[in-house]
């Protein structure tokens, strides 16, 4: 198997792991415990995604320009995230689905964001090191098992459609791929630091205003304080975790 079949494999090894969390809806319990704990646990994990990961590498990756124009630059397009999180809010509150279903759509639509230049990277580095892509992907792996619960949970409790609800989580993971791909057909001679920080940039604010504006508030409306702070913290110390490997 020549490198590109490789980089390819580990790709989509790290993409597809996003779908362990679809299991998660065949966990049997409480309803409201299983959603209360799904969406703080989620919450904290986009949360932690955005402020260990996102926006450092975002900065980093920035790093050519200077100070003061970098953070100007990932200001804008953290803010862009932001603005755009809401309008997507909005179109999809139109059409009278509930808070839930709401939910696991802007969530997989934010992860799709995060998953493609993370398939870009990962589809890169594999080439180059296929051990450090390898160790690199079993680290994205870990951190998109959390990705899948936090889309998977909200929309099947909403929907209650098994196959629906993995199509959605799915497309999450395979958005990891096309990364790959799209790094392989167009972009392996043209992508560049600047594109890939400015996508970072965007991400950590959709991430930031999903977890503030609709997962946390939507947690607390169970009213169940201790399944909360469970979730919440059990998911900072899994994402945490995983950024050490990474």
């Amino acid at each position: 198997m020549n490198k590109i079949n490789y980089s390819f494999l580990v790709t989509s090894i790290a993409g597809l792991s996003t779908l362990i969390g679809y299991l998660m809806i065949f966990i049997k319990g409480d309803k409201n415990k299983i959603i209360a704990f799904s969406l703080a646990f989620s919450s904290s994990v986009m949360l932690t995604i955005s402020t260990i990961d996102l926006i450092p590498s975002s900065l980093s990756y920035l790093n050519n320009y200077m100070i003061i124009f970098r953070i100007l630059l990932f200001l804008f397009f953290f803010n862009i995230g932001i603005f755009l999180s809401y309008f997507i809010s909005l179109k999809i509150g139109e059409k009278n689905f509930n808070s839930l279903k709401k939910i696991g759509i802007i969530s997989m639509i934010a992860i799709i964001l995060h998953n493609i230049p993370e398939g870009i990277i990962t589809f890169m580095v594999s080439g180059v090191d296929i051990r450090l892509g390898i160790s690199l992907a079993i680290a994205i792996g870990m951190h998109n098992i959390p990705e899948g619960i936090s889309i998977a949970i909200p929309y099947y409790y909403a929907t209650h459609k098994n196959l629906k609800t993995f199509f959605m989580v799915f497309l999450a993971g395979f958005s990891e791929i096309l990364g790959a791909m799209l790094c392989y057909c167009f972009f392996k001679n043209i992508i560049n630091d600047l594109i890939i920080g400015v996508f970072l940039s965007l991400t950590s604010g959709i991430m930031i205003y999903i977890s503030i504006n609709e997962l946390i508030p939507k947690s607390l409306s169970y009213q169940n304080k201790k399944i909360l702070v469970l979730g919440f913290f059990l998911g900072f110390i899994v994402m945490l975790l995983s950024h050490l490997a990474f």
